[in-house]
């Protein structure tokens, strides 16, 4: 590499690294460099297309000026791939592709259960999911050689079925000729249950087992069934060795799975297994502000504000979004502060008057994955005992019923059983013990 073009490249470099936030950085500005600067024209390496659409899409305006400046006249900028390293004396050249990338359109839309506009270019970038990210365009740009399985896990509304997606329409892009099979774990039980049902499982096999790219959401939801399991375990056997790519997702790690065979925790855990946190105010407010675009919104910066302090994750945030729109386009008032109150406080109030208490005991059974007559049966096991205390204070919190209300909803408890439940919770919730978490993750699914 020219020593005066990276002592260029390192000034420009550092220029940028103040200007972008430290995730960005890291994600698109790593590994990139500049290999050559004739005729005003820069020509600059990337490791991989996908990073070149986002320069191209977000920075090559502030690259270029920080050229022109450098260089003391203007300069074209020409982003091109890394393709292949070669190995000469003295260690690792990188060869670089000569010809100018463009992007190609993005032919997605007919891949069943998959979005298209899910896709790396407007998945919004943060140190919470920046590991995610890069692994996810990693193995879309390499599958079945980087990480096998990718298993991406965190609560819900982080991004993890927008990656897996993602990586779906890039297969897809890069040839349309692979066999893409994006599926639920409830889809891909239901599947398996019904080629046993009816004698066609050497059919439900071919499906699956001829995938170039097999992406399973949710996969937490196959612990304690054994013939899912069973067909999963030989399937992921074949897959692999085929050089086939798994990418699963899940809302706990392979080991926190209960009833999973160890077989399949071990292979699950095999690859590559990365949690997504919760998000962050900036990345929520990044996330409004692309979500905005898609509708053909500027949203003002006081807005984005309240949309990303309000929203619990990334999920609730396009709903939120669109009431806000929805009301300014009724009203045919500018989106303001204002008008954003006033949506999101009538939306609020909206949600609570349809709230009945067995929506919350529907959401705390679903959460906790039991049924409700077992919620309102006598036994007492502990993990029973606190989904039911659970109910009591959240139907108490949310809908403010008597305590005998409750404890009639309940299978008929004693209101003396319901003042200890709720009291009960709510000092673990004061507290913030573990529990505060399940708390939270079935408030969002109640308010939406």
């Amino acid at each position: 590499m020219n020593d005066q073009l990276d002592k260029l490249w390192k000034k420009i470099m550092q220029d940028m690294q103040q200007k972008v936030s430290h995730a960005n950085f890291h994600t698109l500005f790593k590994n990139t460099y500049l290999i050559s600067l004739e005729e005003n024209i820069a020509t600059v390496a990337v490791p991989s297309t996908i990073i070149i659409d986002l320069l191209q899409k977000r920075f090559a305006k502030d690259i270029q000026e920080l050229l022109t400046t450098y260089h003391g006249s203007d300069v074209s900028l020409l982003f091109v791939p890394k393709v292949v390293h070669q190995q000469k004396e003295g260690g690792e050249t990188p060869l670089f592709a000569t010809e100018v990338v463009r992007q190609k359109p993005l032919t997605v839309g007919h891949l069943p259960r998959v979005r298209p506009d899910f896709t790396f270019q407007n998945f919004a970038v943060s140190a919470s999911n920046q590991l995610a990210f890069a692994s996810a365009q990693t193995v879309a740009a390499t599958i079945g050689t980087a990480y096998n399985p990718l298993f991406l896990y965190g609560p819900v509304g982080v991004g993890k079925t927008h990656l897996m997606h993602a990586i779906a329409n890039d297969v897809y892009q890069q040839n349309p000729m692979n066999n893409v099979v994006y599926i639920t774990s409830e889809e891909f039980t239901n599947e398996v249950v019904d080629a046993i049902r009816s004698h066609e499982t050497a059919r439900m096999k071919k499906r699956f087992r001829t995938a170039r790219l097999l992406i399973i959401d949710d996969i937490q939801f196959i612990e304690g069934k054994d013939a899912t399991q069973e067909e999963l375990f030989h399937t992921f056997n074949i897959l692999i060795d085929s050089g086939s790519q798994i990418c699963l997702t899940s809302d706990r790690p392979p080991h926190e799975i209960k009833k999973l065979e160890a077989r399949l925790s071990s292979r699950f855990a095999g690859g590559l297994t990365v949690d997504i946190a919760a998000p962050d105010f900036e990345l929520k407010a990044a996330i409004v502000g692309i979500k905005a675009k898609k509708y053909g919104y500027d949203i003002p910066p006081d807005v984005t504000s309240i949309l990303a302090e309000r929203a619990e994750d990334t999920r609730s945030l396009e709903g939120l979004l669109l009431r806000v729109i929805t009301q300014a386009t009724n009203l045919n008032k500018p989106i303001t502060v204002e008008l954003a109150e006033d949506a999101l406080g009538n939306m609020l109030e909206e949600k609570r008057q349809h709230l009945h208490a067995d929506d919350i005991i529907n959401y705390v059974c679903s959460y906790y994955q039991i049924k409700p007559t077992q919620l309102r049966g006598p036994r007492r096991t502990a993990s029973l005992v606190k989904a039911r205390q659970v109910a009591m204070y959240l139907i108490h919190e949310e809908l403010r019923l008597t305590l005998v209300e409750i404890g009639n909803l309940l299978g008929g408890r004693d209101h003396t059983t319901i003042i200890h439940g709720v009291e009960k919770i709510k000092s673990l919730v004061d507290n913030k013990e573990k529990i505060t978490e399940d708390i939270m993750g079935i408030t969002k699914s109640i308010r939406g």
